[in-house]
């Protein structure tokens, strides 16, 4: 049996792969899904950070025996994220690629997706994150895997004013 968050994932690839992918979001967390994490297009946010896409190994530049064996390799940059629960965190996706769409899949410690939106080429595209729970949320670009992927960790409050 396949589950909720594979038959995305196998859906998600396939509308990339059919140029049917949205410049809108696929969808928000949903009403359960904000008890997790909330996600707003703007606001106030007590911290920012910027993730860029980064092309590792692409058929203009990169040798041709990686690429004829594993395809266009990208990753994101960081790939590892620490935020304070509770803390508001703009979160900005450069999609730096001219012509390479990604996307964002954000998932929560049990692998329940919470997320998943376009990111258009040469675009930013932020979020403001608050998380709700502690723990490690992975996020990944379907149609770049297994390299374009990265976490966020949620630390608990921080004390400081």
């Amino acid at each position: 049996m396949v589950s909720a968050s594979a038959a995305l994932l196998i859906a998600a690839s396939f509308l990339a792969a059919a140029g049917l992918a949205s410049a809108q979001p696929y969808y928000l967390p949903d009403a359960a899904s904000s008890r997790v994490v909330t996600v707003r297009p703007s606001g106030n946010a007590a911290a920012a950070i910027t993730v860029l896409t980064q092309a590792v190994a692409i058929k203009e530049t990169g040798p041709r025996e990686t690429i004829a064996h594993f395809g266009e390799i990208y990753a994101f940059s960081p790939s590892f994220i620490a935020v304070h629960r509770g803390q508001p965190t703009e979160i900005s996706f450069w999609n730096l690629q001219p012509d390479d769409d990604h996307d964002l899949m954000l998932a929560d410690p049990r692998w329940n997706v919470l997320m998943f939106v376009d990111l258009p080429p040469l675009r930013k595209t932020s979020y403001v994150f608050t998380f709700h729970e502690e723990g490690l949320f992975p996020f990944y670009c379907t149609m770049h895997q297994p390299a374009m992927s990265g976490q966020i960790l949620v630390l608990p409050p921080s004390n400081l004013k």
